[in-house]
């Protein structure tokens, strides 16, 4: 069952949180885009001194069964290997999240590898890994919509007002390209990027087996048939995630393109799913530029990356907090005795 996602338009606080930027001790918006960064966040929790509570950055990782096409320059092996790196405390997102203390849990949504239960850990699995989206659906229609139950279940249990979202699985740029071609209608190749490292003749393989699945899943037009299609469970277990996030007033953090991409579905499902949402970065993958057009999203930091598992979300983090700390510590015009512009 998909959530109905309300409006979250306010004249009335959006006029008072406005009043209450211009009036601090600053020339009219120069502070910018963090402006809007402190309007959206105090329409999204609802208050005009909005405080972020015990943010979740949750790792969604799952397997591909196109990765067996030869369409990342990496194993599926390592999909497994990177979710004890995350468990371990070794990757760059388990470093950010350690800095920021921001709570990090990796979410088993279908990887193809059996992990000892332990903490940071959720066992959420829907099968080890989708199935070759080449010869027939990534996923049947009964597991994409229990994957995406699974999610809105996941999301309710945690604590906080923030969701970051984070992802893991070999081959899943290549989910998002074709969720992003269909679903927008636009070409395949100008969706379809280098992911983990490709040379020009891999990325010229991966862009005809791409196609391929396209042709192969025609009807395949409506976002949750789409989302079937071409998988993956992660990406299904976001797209429950963020609708639920949604729902609950949380705000959203966006990492990067696969993670845009259960945005996207999600979006397509319920717009107003796109006011919760905070847009961390511009990556250098392909077809994120494209995404961001698609979503309306302007990113709030562009560093070149393409890292994904939510690393993008992290460092933008504390844009997040210092917008906060702006609203409810920075001085007006009348409490600092400044005198304004006349």
């Amino acid at each position: 069952m998909i959530p109905h996602i309300p409006s979250l338009q306010d004249p009335e606080l959006a006029l008072a949180l406005q009043r209450r930027i211009d009036a601090k001790t600053k020339p009219l918006g120069a502070l910018g885009r963090l402006e809007t960064l402190m309007l959206r966040l105090g329409l999204i929790l609802g208050s005009e001194t909005p405080q972020l509570r015990e943010p979740q950055l949750m790792v969604f990782a799952g397997d591909h069964g196109l990765a067996a096409r030869g369409v990342s320059a990496y194993p599926s092996d390592v999909s497994w290997q990177m979710v004890e790196n995350f468990l371990a405390g070794g990757a760059a997102v388990s470093v950010l999240a350690r800095q920021h203390g921001l709570a990090l849990s990796v979410v088993d949504a279908g990887v193809a590898h059996d992990f000892a239960p332990r903490e940071g850990l959720i066992i959420a699995k829907i099968a080890p890994g989708t199935a070759d989206a080449l010869q027939g659906p990534a996923m049947s229609a009964d597991q994409c919509a229990t994957a995406i139950a699974a999610g809105k279940n996941l999301l309710h249990k945690q604590p906080g007002n923030v969701l970051l979202l984070g992802e893991m699985g070999i081959g899943n740029t290549s989910a998002a390209a074709l969720l992003l071609a269909r679903l927008q209608g636009l070409p395949i190749a100008d969706c379809t990027g280098r992911g983990t490292g490709l040379d020009d003749a891999q990325l010229q393989h991966k862009t005809d087996i791409l196609r391929q699945v396209l042709q192969r899943h025609g009807e395949a037009a409506t976002p949750l048939a789409a989302l079937a299609a071409f998988g993956g469970f992660e990406i299904a277990m976001m797209v429950g995630a963020v609708l639920q996030a949604a729902l609950e007033r949380r705000v959203i953090v966006v990492d990067g393109f696969i993670c845009g991409a259960a945005v996207l579905v999600a979006a397509k499902l319920q717009p107003a799913v796109l006011e919760r949402c905070v847009f961390a970065h511009a990556s250098q993958e392909a077809g994120h530029r494209l995404m961001l057009e698609a979503l309306g999203a302007e990113p709030l930091i562009d560093l070149g990356l393409r890292l994904g598992e939510g690393s993008g979300a992290a460092l933008a983090w504390p844009l997040l907090e210092s917008a906060c700390r702006i609203l409810a510590e920075m001085a007006s015009f009348a409490s600092a005795g400044v005198s304004q512009k006349s």
